[in-house]
């Protein structure tokens, strides 16, 4: 297919449906015509009618009912739309033939019609939504809950109405945690169907119609622009400089460019490296393009992690360590008072009446159950989430609090977390060998300078002739922007912009007038202008960077002192391209630049190394986190040099220790994952489901995993089975927390995370790490204190009646010890301040 056909251009004079095509504020396009509503009237009207055909003015013409059971072979056929791997591999025509449509003109309104009525509309399926009143009356199905309801009931028969009101306030503060928690659950769920757009711009009957995006069905033409959020997985069909930004679904800072030739690739391979397939939910960044529609909804990529999300809805947050163990208790004390009883019945012991043993069995129960272990954890998670927040912290979930205390692996995305997620030149190389090395990080101009290495000056317009002429190229070539900080555009363009501006050379591009472009793209591996000089008309340049190996194939010669032409010897090519490959080694993303009259006449002039520098004090905080027995691995996309490079600038790596690619767990079992995943602390080339596996390897090792992650990739825990439960003093052996950025993180992560980093710094994770070990002793110490007391309080009762004594203590002593030992002296050890060298210290097995 020609990709310069622009027959079906968007705002071509005479289509359908269509009246403006600038995108939208929010990502997508915003109006659309009256014949386009009616189509849409139409489709919404009934699912058990046919879409109407429009005539050639664009008027509905009636048609015949067509129901689902009477759907030709064909659709049924296509109606799950196809493999995004075959798609990727098949060529654009071979697709269009399997899913029945027409590159051109689309899919017809009866055909689509037909499809939409099997497939359902493009969205997310939610489970059948319960009652606010039901789903907290559920919460009152835990049998703690239940236990302590019974307390509540007896304590007022025997009219303990104190500790009938404790009991009381620890039950609703619990099950109001747990209600919470489920209702924003499900707001979770209905996040991911934001990412979808409302409307999109596709092909219909060989017209260009607005719609709504619920709509589409595999085999329809979509057509992309800048701007556009994708609405369903899409074979690239026609791509002109398409760039889209998967780091939503990724996590991966740099867009990627999108081409529409056949990927052959296997599944095991993942899906990072399909360039010709767009999926649903991301955002492009550059360029134009159509696709065609191969999954929607349930069957998209984005739709296997809705599902497995929603399988994931848990029914109860008591706090995950001690609720069990308050139920444990619980259990264990009746099983000992009903046999105090019964022992006490066989001895003839009265059954009513104040010594009674109906009546001690009930006190003994008001004192043996702990309903103090919910108001004291409840208070001191609370007092936890207020400090944490101090500290830039956001906890969304109570149990989340405890449960940092008990972490010890800690699996975290590179990109936004480990690193800015700010692409920063830090190297500047001229081609007679001068460096220069630039300091500050991010896209603030204002932060840092370029320092000639040898002199130690300052590089600033001129000054130094080799390394400007590097930097001009670099601005100039260029198409992104700098506002207020932020980059509109390429980061690692971006990166270029912000050294052209810290060195007072952005002006240079006022210095010319662009007559062409040849952008970049996968294949080629470089972008090139054609240049006009203002105060030269009629004079030609040409400018052009990218790939090293790229750019010096297209070399006669270099340009020395950033003037004065050269010849490129053979030997002086290989030095270039081992320094090149020297800088790709240690981390750096390399761009190299040359200038010239013409194509054919081109100079090297020298390269910049460009990194997504680790965050400031993010080694310090891996340092203290790791002194205190949790250790930290690496997850991230990249390749090997630069995960290893940014490793060993953070700690984490060193030559000769392992590290671990996705490609390479593909070929493993899970179980010899597991033998070696402790001793590896890099993860590269890691997709989501890699992400996946490791959380699991972990888990069934015994550790306890909290994840960091900016998008919906960096979640997998949220939709795995928590498995948490106590051995002996209650420590759990299994469990999850999901901690998500502030700042660079989706609305889908920050909804589905038990944690917030407001300001994206690993930092405070270690401050969270901290209070959460606080936390755990504080509880820890209370649990204690409560079942010295009640074992204390059975057994007196025991020995005394299995030995025949009298009861050393009546009813009445029993509840009045229970009210003194579960009152202000307990629950002061939940919140009392806890030593910094037990924070910091390795949390006792």
């Amino acid at each position: 297919m020609n990709s310069n056909d622009n027959s079906q251009e968007p705002g071509n004079v005479g289509v359908v449906g269509y009246q403006d095509q600038k995108p939208s504020t929010n990502g997508y396009r915003s109006t659309w015509t009256a014949e386009s509503q009616e189509l849409n009237a139409g489709l919404d009207a009934s699912r058990n009618t046919v879409q109407q055909p429009l005539s050639e003015s664009g008027a509905l013409l009636p048609q015949p009912l067509v129901k689902s059971s009477e759907a030709t072979e064909t659709n049924i056929m296509v109606v799950q739309g196809l493999n995004i791997f075959s798609a990727s591999a098949n060529s654009i025509e071979e697709c269009a033939t399997e899913l029945r449509t027409d590159l051109h003109n689309g899919l017809s309104a009866i055909d689509a019609t037909q499809r939409l009525q099997l497939t359902g509309y493009n969205e997310f399926q939610m489970t059948v939504k319960e009652s606010l009143f039901r789903k907290y009356i559920e919460q009152f199905k835990n049998p703690l809950i239940a236990l302590l309801l019974v307390s509540a009931i007896i304590s007022v028969l025997l009219k303990q109405y104190d500790d009938a009101l404790s009991i009381t306030v620890a039950v609703v503060i619990v099950v109001s945690v747990g209600f919470v928690q489920e209702y924003r659950s499900e707001k979770t769920l209905e996040k991911l169907n934001k990412l979808v757009p409302p409307t999109c711009h596709c092909i219909r009957n060989g017209r260009s119609v607005q719609f709504f995006a619920r709509e589409l069905v595999p085999g329809d033409i979509v057509i992309l622009a800048m701007g556009d959020r994708i609405p369903a997985d899409l074979r690239i069909v026609e791509a002109i400089d398409l760039q889209i930004d998967e780091s939503s679904f990724t996590g991966e800072n740099e867009p990627r460019h999108k081409h529409i030739n056949p990927v052959k690739t296997p599944e095991s391979s993942g899906i990072e490296h399909l360039d010709n397939v767009a999926y649903m939910g991301t955002l492009i960044c550059c360029g134009r393009g159509k696709g065609v529609v191969i999954g929607t909804g349930a069957n998209s990529k984005f739709g296997e992690v809705f599902s497995l999300m929603q399988a994931r809805n848990p029914k109860n947050t008591t706090p995950k360590q001690h609720g069990p163990f308050g139920t444990q208790l619980s259990l264990y004390s009746l099983f000992v008072i009903g046999g105090i009883f019964v022992i006490g019945l066989l001895q003839g012991r009265p059954i009513l009446g104040h010594e009674g043993m109906f009546t001690i069995g009930v006190s003994l129960a008001v004192a043996a159950i702990p309903e103090g272990l919910p108001i004291v954890v409840a208070v001191t998670l609370a007092i936890g989430v207020m400090r944490m927040g101090n500290r830039n912290c956001v906890v969304k979930k109570l149990s989340a609090v405890e449960t940092l205390g008990c972490v010890t692996v800690i699996c975290s995305d590179k990109t936004g977390t480990l690193t800015k997620n700010e692409m920063t030149a830090c190297l500047v190389i001229g081609v007679d060998g001068s460096k220069a090395e630039v300091s500050g990080v991010g896209y603030d101009p204002n932060e840092g300078q370029c320092v000639e290495v040898e002199s130690g000056q300052r590089v600033s317009g001129n000054s130094h002739p080799s390394l400007s002429r590097v930097i001009q190229i670099g601005c100039v070539c260029n198409n992104a922007q700098i506002i207020n900080g932020t980059v509109l555009g390429q980061p690692t363009e971006g990166a270029l912009m912000v050294l052209a501006l810290k060195t007072q050379m952005d002006t240079f591009t006022s210095y010319y007038r662009r007559l062409k472009e040849i952008p970049f793209n996968s294949e080629t591996k470089w972008m090139a202008v054609q240049l006009e000089p203002v105060n030269r008309p009629g004079e030609v340049e040409v400018m052009l960077k990218g790939a090293p190996d790229k750019v010096i194939e297209m070399c006669m010669g270099c340009l020395d002192g950033g003037v004065q032409p050269s010849p490129l010897t053979p030997e002086r090519r290989l030095q270039i391209l081992q320094l090149s490959s020297s800088l790709g080694n240690s981390g750096l993303r390399v761009i190299a630049m040359a200038c010239g009259k013409d194509m054919n006449s081109l100079y090297y002039a020298g390269c910049v190394g460009i990194l997504d520098p680790p965050r400031p004090g993010c080694r310090e905080s891996i340092d203290t986190v790791q002194s205190a027995g949790v250790s930290v691995k690496m997850i991230t996309g990249d390749s090997q040099e630069t995960a290893c490079s940014i490793g060993a600038r953070l700690h984490l790596y060193q030559p000769g220790m392992n590290c671990l690619s996705g490609a390479q767990m593909d070929e493993m079992s899970d179980l010899n994952l597991e033998k070696i995943i402790k001793v590896v602390t890099i993860f590269y080339r890691a997709s989501p489901k890699h992400k996946l596996r490791i959380v699991k390897a972990l888990q069934n090792i015994g550790e306890v995993v909290a994840m960091t992650g900016d998008g919906v990739n960096g979640r997998p825990f949220e939709y795995m089975l928590e498995k948490c439960h106590f051995i002996k003093c209650g420590r759990p052996q299994k469990a999850d927390i999901g901690i998500a950025m502030g700042l660079s993180g989706t609305d889908v992560c920050k909804e589905a995370a038990d944690m917030v980093l407001i300001n994206d710094d690993f930092i405070t994770i270690r401050a969270a790490i901290e209070e959460g070990k606080g936390i755990y002793h504080n509880i820890t110490n209370f649990v204690k204190f409560q079942l010295s007391t009640s074992v204390a309080a059975l057994s007196l009762i025991a020995f005394s009646t299995l030995f025949h004594f009298e009861n050393p203590l009546n009813a009445m002593q029993i509840l009045w010890i229970n009210i003194i030992m579960d009152g202000p002296p307990a629950q002061s050890l939940g919140v009392e301040t806890i030593d910094r060298d037990i924070i910091r210290a390795p949390l006792e097995m």
